[in-house]
């Protein structure tokens, strides 16, 4: 295991283990993020493979799956079950649990109103144990004004309602914004490409992140500016657009260019994210390692790090996926490639770093440093980035290689401790709110900041309550009989 040098003083306690190699059959080429759902199962999606194939998805159409902690996989649905695919294709980023407790994703492709490939695309549902409903398919209006090729998975808005972005379709052919409800009803709240030269931003690959002032944030790709590089907007849950920043605003791009990955709002109150190109350029990198980046909600923009900063890039090079604030308050995450160059030739096979807030940078682990039979087993370049569970155990896939050839599911651990998180992360007095754990089964006591709570229910991995009279923004504190658990961001108590 390659350790850069700046963080080899921290890397004692990193264990590094491939829990899962898929083979097509089960799936193929994972490029989104895990979520861990309220049963303790980590939940995902894979772009290819499963148990359909035919002429509109020749490699198959993609799965959802679930695995545990300790690696048992189970695929819970396998896409283009129905005729022409009518069910979607290719889900290409990961999903999100609502509070309802489906699990809420989106496929790239296909859908009731194409059979074609590479165009369409649908908004689905599934219960943790697999009952499937495709909830709305994309091109139902004419020319796709709807928007057509959701590449970016959903968030779930404080009021209840579902929003993502499409990367194509729209009155102006630049994508979509649009909110969902969870059953099935699509309002479409901004056009890109609304503005002359797309100044606004167009073709967003990136999902959304609602801030705690309740703007929505994202990025596009390209669009923006002179230079048609990315922008950087908030928008209101009702459909009014800010054009925050747009890349490449400095000679040379060493802002970066074109993000291609969601936001994360930090506990500092600012937001965090990175760019696909830009940054530092050399022989390995000629267009630009990427870069990473904090905003603050008004718009202020700093760039943290530029990757490629040496020759090689053995820090890495193209971060794909979005940043996540660990319970350490350290940003974690991956890049496609740098780092191990294996076979000879190739551009490298991606890495996890860590970088803290203050811009502190640390690689703690190359891709492709287990060898065996001329097969990189511990997989090849992790497109969809990290999940850390609430064992303090960070968890993600790669995109290629492993036993299988078609990509892995692999945890990282860094010796945190457990701890809980809520969902949602703001909330009033009396709303109900949902504890994620292990272990809480018995639990004697709730806290928000200090001040108790009713446990209205109790599971070895869930546990929901009322936030309280009288509670103030906090951390939420669970006593279990095994200890004091505390969640890894503060809840923020609304008026």
């Amino acid at each position: 295991m390659a350790v850069a040098q700046s963080d080899r003083a921290n890397t004692a306690s990193i264990e590094f283990k491939t829990l899962f190699s898929f083979n097509k059959s089960n799936g193929s080429y994972s490029i989104a993020p895990l979520v861990q759902a309220t049963n303790g199962d980590l939940y995902g999606t894979t772009f290819s493979g499963g148990a359909n194939t035919n002429a509109i998805v020749p490699n198959g159409g993609g799965t959802v799956f679930k695995i545990t902690p300790n690696g048992a996989l189970t695929t819970l649905y396998s896409f283009c079950a129905q005729t022409n695919c009518a069910d979607g294709a290719n889900p290409e980023r990961g999903l999100t649990q609502a509070v309802d407790g489906n699990l809420y994703g989106t496929t790239a492709n296909a859908g009731a109103n194409t059979s074609a490939p590479n165009s369409g695309g649908t908004i689905f549902k599934i219960t943790p144990t697999g009952a499937f409903a495709t909830l709305y398919s994309f091109c139902a209006q004419s020319g796709c004004a709807d928007g057509e090729w959701p590449s970016a998975g959903l968030i779930q808005a404080a009021n209840g309602d579902l929003y993502g972005t499409t990367n194509e379709g729209g009155t102006h052919n630049g994508g979509t914004i649009f909110k969902v409800t969870p059953n099935g009803v699509l309002t479409t709240i901004y056009n890109f490409c609304s503005q002359p030269y797309c100044a606004d931003g167009g073709n967003p690959f990136g999902g959304l992140v609602q801030a705690t002032n309740g703007y929505l944030y994202g990025t596009t790709s390209p669009g923006g500016g002179a230079y048609q590089k990315g922008t950087i907007f908030k928008i209101s849950p009702s459909g009014n657009l800010t054009t925050l920043y747009s890349f490449c605003a400095q000679s040379g791009c060493p802002d970066g260019y074109f993000p291609y990955a969601s936001l994360v709002q930090a506990t500092d109150g600012d937001l965090y994210g990175t760019t696909f190109y830009g940054g530092n350029t050399n022989a390995s990198a000629p267009s630009g390692g990427g870069t990473i980046f904090k905003i603050t909600p008004s718009g202020a923009f700093t760039s943290l790090y530029s990757f490629c900063s040496q020759s090689g890039c053995p820090d890495g090079q193209q971060p794909p996926a979005a940043l996540i604030q660990a319970s350490d308050s350290n940003f974690y995450g991956t890049t496609q490639y740098g780092a191990n160059v294996y076979p000879p030739g190739t551009v490298g096979a991606g890495t996890i770093f860590k970088i803290s807030p203050a811009a502190t940078f640390g690689t703690l682990y190359n891709f492709c440093s287990q060898i065996q039979n001329g097969l990189c087993e511990d997989g090849w370049a992790p497109f969809g980035g990290l999940v850390q569970s609430t064992l303090g155990i960070f968890y993600g896939t790669t995109s290629g290689a492993g036993s299988g050839l078609d990509g892995t599911i692999f945890a990282l651990s860094t010796g945190a401790p457990p701890f809980v998180i809520t969902r949602p992360t703001i909330g009033i007095v009396g709303e109900v709110v949902t504890i994620i754990g292990y272990g809480l089964k018995g639990a004697t006591s709730v806290t928000f900041n200090g001040t108790s709570a009713t446990i209205l229910y109790d599971a070895p991995t869930v546990i929901y309550a009322k936030v309280p009279t009288g509670a103030t923004t906090g951390k939420v504190q669970v006593v279990t009989p095994s200890g004091t658990l505390t969640s890894n961001v503060a809840f923020e108590v609304l008026p």
